[in-house]
């Protein structure tokens, strides 16, 4: 009998074979669906990090986004108006604001990132002062009347003889601002709006930092940031050093406003309602802010409504945080956070005007220099910020206002370069026809005193002016390169100026890091490392102070327990520029140093001389 026989003859002889073998399948492909319906579907993919920040600068607002590994995935920008009369110069928030919604779509656009995949966001602004009334509508700041002007400039000097009537006060607030307010700071300019535009005062429901302004407009969240109330409303940010921890609580009620100094210069009305017009909750950067983005603001941004949004930065502390953990690592070294090594580091936002960020472990009383700033940039650290008013600005002064200048321009279009780059082009040939030994040289009889917009630090002399010494009747182009090295030479002196009085009064700066626009001209930035005779290092990329911004958002989501943690992950290095190591550029440079000191104390007996003659 063949085996298949056998198994019917079997199968025949036990009648319950099949009804159990039909048991046994039904109960195996119960079985088995079970099991498919017990096993979970596989997740979906993690959704990927992109970090939005914003940067509202002087010309522009400017949106940049990133991944988790800090890399610029795309970035847009938008032009805003700007209204300058004399010492006068004015903003609108509402013009801001549209600038701002077209750089983040723009931005999403050029990237191919939709809005729906923006994960976090963060601003960073220029330290100009907002006024809005109790709608949030715009109050007036301008003497034109004109509603629109609602923001005075941080670079608005209107406010010159208030800030002197505050520093004559003695305060001891005005010991963590250098000694002295600045007529770039809000006290003198809020002072100003109150003794010339009662209407307007009387209207203002809050005053805020541009930056704190757009987080506001962002989120309906009207928690202001120690960074800008520490570093230019004279808010005591170190009176809750004790109490507040930033891994248990970063949010606080504002315990730091000195009433006694409101009262003294004046303006005793801003502490009225637990000081609700200029800041009743203070937080760390990096804070998370209300319930995230607002609907409405959600939609004029063309991104999801929640999505956490930091508590704000000063742009250029923002350019700080986004740079300043840009040191070179070997591939066989991680980061790991150095708590004393940081401290050795000086960071140039280098600008329309530049900043100079260094922080410490301790507070550090540096006359002329603003500061200590206690958790205004890194929390639990001190930061002290030195500063030139005029860069950037000083630079496009100089060339636009040089006959040549046109053609030049033309040029240099016509290339599809910069004037900078050309002006560099033009600066190597004069030193090839003239035999020089090194480009700097090229300088030897002018020099330029860069305070054409006053001195910010170390002098802290807002009166101070700027000086060109040895003009010519030359207007050819290359006087014009020679003029504009030169002017970049003044302010590189400028910071060698500013590093060497931090230095003397406790800080051990020995490493620079520079960031952006001016970081992008390799001739300014050679410049500058010879004259102060250390390395500096550029970050892997370029938009620093939208990285910086961008890292507010990240650690408000928690991705990063952090600001330092975060700023670790994020940043990275670029291009390492050295300091010549030719003795007689250090020569060179150490005599006109020598001369642009001078230059300054020629100004005070010029002074002192008219002030006689005057009397």
């Amino acid at each position: 009998m063949s085996g298949s026989q056998l198994r019917k003859a079997r199968s025949d002889q036990n009648p319950l074979h099949e009804p159990l073998r039909r048991r046994y399948n039904q109960y195996n492909s119960r079985l088995s669906s079970s099991v498919e319906m017990s096993i979970p579907p596989p997740p979906p993919p993690p959704r990927r990090s992109v970090f939005l920040g914003v940067d509202v600068g002087t010309g522009s607002a400017r949106a940049g986004l990133f991944d988790d590994g800090g890399r610029l995935l795309g970035s847009a920008s938008s032009p805003i108006q700007i209204w300058k009369d004399r010492d006068c110069v004015e903003q609108s928030s509402t013009d801001i604001w549209l600038a701002t919604c077209t750089a983040v779509k723009a931005a999403c656009s050029l990237a191919n990132i939709s809005g729906e995949e923006v994960t976090t966001l963060g601003f960073a602004a220029t330290c100009s002062l907002v006024a809005v009334d109790s709608d949030g509508q715009p109050v007036t700041v301008s003497w034109s009347g004109d509603t629109r002007r609602n923001i005075i400039v941080w670079m608005d000097h209107r406010a010159v003889q208030q800030a002197e009537r505050i520093n004559s006060s003695n305060s001891s607030v005005l010991q963590y601002c250098g000694g002295a307010v600045f007529p770039e700071m809000q006290p003198p300019k809020l002072l100003w709006v109150k003794e010339n535009l009662q209407e307007s005062w009387s209207m203002a429901f809050r005053w805020m930092d541009l930056s704190d302004w757009l987080s506001y407009r962002a989120t309906g969240d009207d928690t202001r940031s120690l960074c800008t109330t520490v570093c230019k409303w004279t808010y005591l940010g170190h009176a809750h050093m004790q109490q507040i921890n930033e891994k248990d609580s970063r949010d606080m009620e504002a315990c730091g406003w000195d009433d006694d100094f409101w009262e003294e210069i004046g303006l005793a009305d801003l502490v009225d309602g637990h000081h609700s017009k200029i800041g009743r909750s203070v937080a760390f950067p990096g804070h998370a802010l209300g319930s995230g983005l607002t609907p409405d603001a959600a939609k004029e941004l063309g991104l999801v409504a929640g999505i956490p949004v930091g508590t704000s930065l000063i742009d250029a502390h923002a350019g700080g945080v986004g740079v300043m953990e840009s040191m070179p690592v070997s591939d066989s070294e991680a980061k790991d956070v150095d708590e004393e090594a940081i401290c050795h580091r000086m960071v140039l936002v280098c600008g329309t005007s530049t900043c100079h960020l260094a922080i410490s472990q301790s507070k550090l009383f540096i006359p002329g220099v603003w500061g200590p700033f206690w958790s205004a940039m890194v929390p639990q650290y001190w930061l002290t910020e030195g500063g030139q008013s005029a860069t950037g600005a000083l630079l496009d002064y100089i060339i636009e206002n040089h006959v040549a200048s046109p053609h030049l321009a033309n040029r240099a279009a016509s290339r599809c370069i910069s004037i900078f780059e050309l002006l560099n082009e033009i600066l190597k040939s004069i030193k090839q026809e003239l035999g020089s030994p090194f480009i700097a040289a090229l300088t030897d009889d002018i020099h330029v005193f860069p305070d054409f917009h006053g001195n910010r630090s170390p002098i802290a002399d807002p009166k101070s002016k700027g000086t060109i010494c040895g003009l010519t009747l030359d207007t050819s182009e290359k006087q014009l390169a020679l003029l504009y090295l030169a002017t970049i030479q003044g302010i590189a002196y400028g910071t060698r100026h500013i590093v060497e009085h931090c230095n003397a009064h406790g800080h051990k700066i020995n490493t620079l890091l520079a960031c952006g626009g001016l970081a992008k001209n390799s001739l300014f930035i050679q410049e500058h490392a010879d004259i102060i005779g250390y390395p500096i290092t550029l970050p892997r990329e370029n938009e620093s102070v939208l990285l910086g911004a961008a890292i507010l958002g990240a650690v408000a989501s928690k991705k990063y327990s952090t600001m330092r943690e975060a700023m670790l992950a994020l940043n990275s290095a670029g291009q390492v520029v050295y300091p010549s190591n030719d003795p007689k550029v250090k020569k060179y440079h150490d005599a006109k140093y020598r001369i642009f000191r001078e230059l300054y104390e020629q100004q005070l007996s010029h002074r002192s001389i008219m002030v006689e003659a005057l009397a």
